[in-house]
């Protein structure tokens, strides 16, 4: 008689805990079908998995939370906080600026230091511990793990530098430059080991996403007025992760792949893994290849790359 009685207990008690999940779990996907899309400035279309702070909860994923402040609206990423400029539903990036630079201040310079590294996915291909992502995998004709933003790199020399094209001179607009205070210049792209001058050292490392500038064309050279234009036009940072999870399930757990379809603009899913590209952690190509102590080429350098760099190369000048 016991032993039915605990049963039926139980059996009651479990009937409450699974109407009571159930019902939570409508609630919140009723809430957050009926959250309204959130403006600050000219960001008017904040949505999931986006939510602006003060938003009602259950709106938004909090690892997307927004910022507005002053009419602006603002994301926090790492220790710098950054201006946004867009968001793309369609290819799951959001645009952002850095906000040291002014429109109409030529002279105005990045407040922050950032670069690939400072991001999970420069060194594991696919890693959901960041809310956002330096990269991505797309789909044309075939798949490509494509990065989302490129560098450039601001350098103080305690010398004008002349001979090399691809240091460009940003005297036409940062003021103050001197023998004493040191020269600036801009380099597109990478810092090579090759491309180091001796009395220079990396001031800061930002990124952009502009379309004109060709950082693979080592013969291109380029205008400060070019460079500022990629400046001010922002980065991208993407949170296909989070859109591969809820379109695909736990990736991870699944040992699946997601792949952006940029003819379609949407997402694809392999279940079955045939390239485990996003799951298997491995360096990232071209990180670092070295020949010896002083002689070091080929080196797509980011964030403490570069000082280390700069050691190295001071090393090899003594010697």
């Amino acid at each position: 008689m016991r032993n039915s009685l605990g049963v039926m207990w139980r059996q009651r008690v479990l009937s409450v805990v699974v109407l009571f999940v159930v019902a939570h779990i409508s609630a919140t996907m009723e809430q957050e079908d009926g959250c309204r899309p959130s403006s600050c400035g000219k960001i008017t279309n904040i949505t999931h998995p986006f939510r602006l702070k003060g938003d009602p909860i259950g709106c938004g994923d909090k690892r997307y939370e927004l910022a507005c402040e002053n009419d602006v609206t603002v994301l926090y990423l790492y220790w710098g906080k950054y201006n946004v400029e867009a968001i793309n539903y369609d290819n799951f990036t959001v645009r952002v600026v850095d906000p040291g630079l002014q429109q109409q201040n030529c002279s105005s310079l990045p407040r922050y230091f950032l670069s690939l590294t400072n991001f999970s996915d420069a060194i594991y291909y696919y890693d959901t511990t960041d809310p956002y992502q330096a990269s991505y995998y797309s789909f044309d004709d075939g798949v490509e793990h494509e990065h989302v933003f490129q560098h450039i790199v601001l350098l103080n020399c305690s010398h004008p530098v002349a001979d090399n094209h691809k240091y460009v001179n940003t005297a036409s607009c940062v003021n103050g430059q001197s023998k004493s205070k040191g020269y600036i210049y801009a380099i597109a792209g990478d810092l090579k080991a090759e491309d180091f001058e001796v009395g220079c050292h990396v001031k800061v490392v930002t990124p952009t996403s502009w379309w004109g500038l060709d950082t693979d064309r080592d013969t291109d050279t380029y205008s400060y007025t070019t460079i500022l234009e990629a400046l001010l036009y922002g980065f991208d940072i993407s949170w296909m992760t989070h859109a591969c999870d809820h379109e695909c399930g736990n990736l991870s757990a699944q040992r699946s792949d997601c792949y952006f379809d940029s003819s379609k603009h949407a997402l694809r899913c392999d279940k079955q893994g045939k390239h485990a590209s996003l799951v298997l952690p491995r360096f990232r190509e071209g990180l670092v290849q070295w020949i010896n102590l002083g002689v070091v080429k080929n080196i797509n350098l980011s964030h403490w790359y570069y000082r280390f760099l700069e050691i190295v190369c001071k090393i090899a000048s003594i010697s």
